[in-house]
């Protein structure tokens, strides 16, 4: 079968299209043939191993010192599952699914254990479309919960037009919350067209110095910080941070010491109850996917240039044809 193959760290041009073994399932696995992939920031973030210096030692150790030690990247997949390992009883043959691997879903196939984040895919949404679902909408879905969203609040959302954020805006206003988006001038239409009450464009106006104070603030790009949000949150609001990094830990035990305010964040990981969850919104119309560009799989090298690029709105998709067909 064909795959993109990442045996050392670097640009984009280490990904390389290769002819590699196709996988048989083990009894509790399912074989999954791969109609789409969607890049997240985790697949960027791993090829290039783009990591700050005081984590290096570590994620070398996780990832693989001299390259990947998983090297067929991508999280994020759909497709139809051919062939079920003979324990596995939620799936069956011709299920057409959605689900995040973690990594492998880069190619025309992949076995996933039935126990793994993985369910039937919308009705209503194409393979292209569900693809940019998994990652994004996990972590929206997740970290709006934990921050307690409840119906009248305000919440701000920054970076709006990211593979998170659009999904940020849809839940939150899914929960009833009064949603202002931030983003760049060209994406304000979009934000807008997603359900966002208000949209600020932040090259134009910064919302830290409006005076005007929110119930949630999060940052879904990693592009803000706390010092610059902490007031512009309400007496017991919560700032988000999606990746939150090492030190907001430090920082959010001196906040809640020293307020009522909160903050809440890290590593966010999948789970097959969220994704039958949006798959719920999706088929009853609450939430969309939103799909910035396609490429084939052949030219993942420059789908991962543009989304490094850092200025993707929502999801960039990756094809991958079996016989002509996608």
């Amino acid at each position: 079968m064909k795959a993109i193959v990442c045996t050392k760290y670097g640009s984009p041009d280490v990904l390389q299209l290769k002819e590699v073994e196709k996988p048989v399932p083990k009894d509790n696995e399912v074989l999954i043939k791969i109609y789409a992939a969607s890049i997240s920031s985790g697949d960027v973030r791993t090829r290039g191993f783009i990591f700050p210096r005081l984590f290096w030692l570590m994620m070398r150790a996780m990832l693989g010192f001299r390259g990947p030690r998983k090297k067929i990247l991508g999280s994020d997949l759909t497709g139809e599952i051919e062939a079920v390992g003979k324990d596995v009883k939620r799936f069956k043959k011709g299920d057409q699914v959605f689900g995040y691997p973690g990594s492998g879903a880069y190619a025309e196939y992949i076995c996933l254990p039935e126990e793994g984040v993985l369910a039937i895919k919308p009705a209503n949404m194409t393979y292209e479309e569900a693809a940019a679902v998994p990652f994004g909408g996990n972590t929206a879905l997740h970290l709006l919960r934990e921050a307690n969203i409840q119906s009248g609040q305000k919440v701000l959302i920054f970076g709006a037009s990211g593979g998170v954020g659009t999904v940020a805006v849809q839940l939150a206003k899914y929960y009833g919350a009064e949603v202002t988006g931030v983003c760049s001038t060209t994406n304000l239409e979009l934000v807008q067209s997603l359900g966002a009450d208000k949209v600020i464009d932040y090259t134009k106006e910064d919302f830290t110095k409006s005076g005007q104070t929110y119930d949630v603030v999060m940052d879904a790009v990693g592009k803000s910080s706390l010092s610059r949000c902490k007031s512009s949150l309400t007496q017991r609001g919560t700032y988000v941070s999606v990746g939150m990094p090492m030190s907001y830990v430090i920082k959010g035990l001196w906040l809640s010491m020293t307020s009522s305010k909160k903050l809440i964040g890290g590593i966010t990981l999948p789970k097959t109850e969220n994704l039958i969850f949006l798959k719920e919104l999706i088929e009853a119309g609450k939430l969309k996917a939103v799909i910035d560009r396609r490429y084939p799989l052949e030219q993942i090298a420059e789908a991962h240039r543009y989304v490094e690029k850092g200025h993707k709105k929502g999801n960039v998709v990756i094809t991958v044809e079996h016989n002509g067909k996608t």
